[in-house]
C-alpha cells in the first residue's frame, strides 16, 4: 500500500541522483561501479544509502559520500538522508554492472 506522504517513485529518483555522481579516477558513475549496497526509502521520505568505496584509502574517502548525501537531499520531498559507509562486504569489480564492466573493457 502506498503510503499517501511518499514522493512517486522517489527511489528511483535517489537512483538517478546517484548516477551523477563520478569516482575521480574512475569514468563511471558510481552507482554503476557497485559502490551503492543499499538504497531505503522510509515513511515521511527519509532515505538511507548504504555504500561503500573502492578502497578504504580512496582519495575520495570523504568528497563521494558528501556528494552523495547532498545531491539525494536537494531531491524535491526528500526529508532526511542517512548515510552508512561500511567496507564489508569489501568492494570488487565482481559488483560492478555489466554498463560499467563494457566501460571499462572488463568484458
Amino acid at each position: 500500500m502506498q503510503n499517501l506522504n511518499e514522493v512517486p517513485n522517489l527511489r528511483d529518483q535517489v537512483v538517478e541522483a546517484i548516477k551523477t555522481i563520478y569516482d575521480p579516477e574512475i569514468p563511471v558513475d558510481i552507482y554503476e561501479l557497485g559502490l551503492i549496497y543499499d538504497i531505503k526509502v522510509y515513511p515521511i521520505n527519509n532515505v538511507f544509502v548504504q555504500m561503500t568505496l573502492t578502497s578504504p584509502n580512496c582519495p575520495s574517502a570523504e568528497q563521494i559520500p558528501e556528494e552523495v548525501k547532498q545531491k539525494v537531499q536537494a531531491i524535491e520531498g526528500v526529508n532526511d538522508v542517512e548515510l552508512e559507509l561500511t567496507f564489508d562486504p569489501p568492494y570488487s569489480t565482481e559488483m560492478m554492472s555489466e554498463v560499467a564492466k563494457l566501460e571499462l573493457g572488463f568484458m
